[in-house]
């Protein structure tokens, strides 16, 4: 008998999950699961959802070990990991992440048939924005 999955959260180390929740919550459209309630106060760990993708937020350092600035190199090192996420208005997308005040280059169609919109989370995480195009 095969495995059965049902889903996948990702797990990402953020350095200040405090603006990774701004960023994913209020800008990207993700609701905040788990814990159910958030007002500012420190936390260690988040899972959000939207649109039943799951995607759990982790700190890198423990509150009192957290130097006061990211390490820049650990950010550029986060450029390889890239989600996906199906998205069949990436145009629209686009606009809306615009209007939120973000400094993007437009989607662009692919050689294999997706249109795509590229953007990093605050701590370097590639997004990807994809759908088919209606050549592929």
């Amino acid at each position: 008998m095969a495995i059965e999955i049902r889903g996948m959260a990702p797990l990402l180390q953020v350095y200040d999950i405090g603006v990774s929740l701004r960023f994913y919550c209020d800008i990207l459209g993700f609701s905040l699961v788990s814990p159910k309630e958030w007002s500012g106060e420190y936390l260690d760990w988040a899972l959000l959802q939207w649109n039943g993708v799951e995607l759990m937020l982790n700190t890198i350092y423990e509150r009192e070990f957290r130097p006061p600035q990211p390490d820049p190199a650990r950010s550029a090192n986060h450029d390889d990991t890239c989600l996906f996420f199906s998205c069949p208005d990436v145009d629209g997308a686009y606009q809306h992440l615009l209007s939120k005040g973000m400094q993007l280059k437009p989607p662009k169609d692919t050689p294999y048939g997706m249109r795509q919109l590229y953007l990093h989370d605050p701590d370097g995480y590639n997004l990807c924005f994809q759908w088919p195009t209606a050549t592929a």
